[in-house]
């Protein structure tokens, strides 16, 4: 067996083309332009990177995207006022705080500080609650990214099992929660799991999530399972890893994502169609 590839390029690209056909009808019809507004504090280089690269996507679908760049020394008071004013902002209908935050800054001070109606990253407690009660809104963007790759396969995950290694706020717990929706078996592995070959070992579907190369022993992958590789490394040689060995891990499941391109793309396409969504959930409020 030689699995089918989830091309998270692709998939992503066509669901930004969707976006951008309803922009366009929305200015067409003088409706609002979405408008997503970028918090990035500090000079991380890969955060530099990553806003840059969300701005050049909201770009091409038509989003009207604005960063504020703080200096690192931002203190908690200053994040929390312009915070505040983004949320009373009739021009922002998405706010996006760019994680990791420096050290002084706890992310948890200022994440459920964004208005729920803006939160596109879907980390406010409301939202993550209605996802938690089969009532979403704005979800995850990694997670609902990966639920957009599995529609792909049109395969039916009714009463499959699925197994998420790693349980971060970010991608692990609500890519249960996800799963769940979708009437999957799921089981949660952490770093307290005892024994992780026996439970990817059952897994009709396989996420990872730790950011570990090599984490998952590829032998231990069940013939015929659907691999999703969330992680994503850069190794001493300079390379791009995920958790997963890709080229034997090919080898045993039906389909599975490549890193890079595969799960990446979708995170920045449903940031997209999370800012769309906010910018219509305002006008049916």
């Amino acid at each position: 067996m030689t699995a089918r590839i989830l091309d998270g390029i692709v998939i992503a690209n066509n669901l930004k083309q969707k976006i951008k056909k309803s922009i366009d009808e929305r200015r067409n019809n003088n409706k609002t332009i979405p408008g997503l507004d970028v918090i990035l504090i500090g000079s991380n280089p890969a955060s530099q990177i990553y806003v840059k690269h969300k701005q050049k996507a909201c770009s091409a679908v038509g989003i009207n995207s604005r960063c504020h760049h703080l200096d690192k020394n931002t203190d908690k008071q200053q994040l929390l006022e312009l915070i505040n004013t983004l949320n009373n902002s009739p021009e922002t209908n998405g706010i996006l705080l760019q994680l990791p935050l420096p050290k002084h800054l706890n992310p948890d001070d200022f994440l459920e500080k964004i208005s729920p109606d803006k939160d596109v990253d879907g980390f406010h407690p409301y939202n993550f609650g209605r996802l938690a009660l089969r009532q979403p809104r704005l979800r995850p963007c990694t997670p609902h990214g990966v639920i957009t790759m599995l529609k792909h396969t049109k395969v039916d995950l009714a009463g499959m099992h699925a197994v998420i290694v790693g349980s971060s706020n970010i991608v692990g717990r609500p890519m249960t929660l996800e799963l769940l929706l979708k009437k999957c078996t799921t089981t949660s592995c952490h770093r307290f799991t005892q024994d992780l070959q026996s439970h990817v070992e059952r897994a009709d579907i396989l996420i990872s999530a730790t950011g570990k190369p090599g984490i998952i022993d590829s032998r231990w992958i069940k013939t015929g399972a659907i691999v999703i590789d969330v992680g994503f490394s850069r190794l001493s040689n300079g390379k791009i890893s995920g958790d997963i060995e890709f080229d034997t891990a090919k080898e045993k499941a039906s389909w599975i994502t490549p890193v890079p391109g595969g799960v990446g793309p979708m995170t920045v396409a449903t940031l997209l169609e999370n800012t769309l969504l906010a910018t219509e959930l305002s006008e049916s409020t």
